[in-house]
């Protein structure tokens, strides 16, 4: 009872987050739902740009590649390549749910920093990062919760169940308790790398000349990119562990 008692509290943890703000929201009702307009408008952009970007890059290919389906077809092999190292060789099936993940989050981390969002005007807050947000983030963290558990059931069955119990009977609140946090320790490492940064970010630029915040800009970049390779490959490891068992 204690070990559901936990996981309960542990989702009702992840359904506050949902309300949690800082600064104002820009909010669209929609049927009987409150919803973060924003950010909405922010991930179609992100999406836009990745589906422009695909569009583009496939839609008529060289055998002698140009500059910019060399770069696409190295961020695929890249993505492979992270797949395949979490995995192993059943990877394939998941590097288009890796890939996604990965350009997902890169695209948005580096939306905040390169787009002028603050050019648009809203009525109330203002447009950031879709990734700035904890809705995002948690349902990003969900998706892959749900990604590993079908990994492991499509190829175990209800045998999947059994690592519960591995390698000892013992370890089973513990273990159940796992799959709980796991989700909460994605969405809260990439939610509140983001929002400091861009929180760094605002408060130099307010303090010293524009170009002092420059180098710290450079410095979220790379951290925005580094945040993106952590939680793919930490997907890919939770589905590449779910499918071989305890380790």
């Amino acid at each position: 009872m204690n070990v559901l008692s936990c996981s309960i509290n542990t989702l009702n943890g992840l359904y506050d987050l949902s309300g949690l703000e800082v600064g104002q929201h820009f909010y669209w009702k929609i049927g009987g739902f409150q919803v973060h307009g924003q950010v909405l408008i922010t991930s179609w952009v992100v999406i836009a740009i990745l589906l422009g970007s695909a569009t583009l890059a496939v839609r008529n290919p060289q055998t002698i590649p140009t500059a910019g389906q060399n770069f696409f077809e190295y961020v695929l092999e890249f993505i492979r390549d992270v797949s395949k190292t979490q995995i192993g060789e059943e990877y394939g099936p998941w590097v288009p749910f890796i890939g996604t993940m990965f350009l997902f989050i890169f695209v948005s981390n580096w939306s905040g920093a390169l787009l002028p969002w603050k050019i648009i005007q809203l009525p109330h807050g203002e447009l950031a990062a879709p990734t700035n947000d904890i809705n995002t983030t948690v349902a990003l963290a969900l998706l892959t919760s749900v990604a590993y558990f079908y990994a492991g059931l499509s190829k175990k069955g209800l045998g999947y169940f059994g690592k519960y119990i591995q390698p000892t009977p013992i370890l089973l609140p513990i273990n159940i308790l796992e799959d709980f946090t796991k989700p909460l320790s994605l969405s809260f490492r990439l939610f509140g790398n983001i929002l400091a940064d861009e929180l760094v970010v605002v408060v130099l630029v307010s303090l010293v000349p524009s170009v002092v915040p420059i180098p710290v800009m450079f410095l979220g970049l790379f951290t925005s990119g580094i945040q993106a390779l952590i939680f793919a490959t930490l997907a890919a490891a939770y589905i590449g562990e779910s499918m071989e068992g305890h380790h």
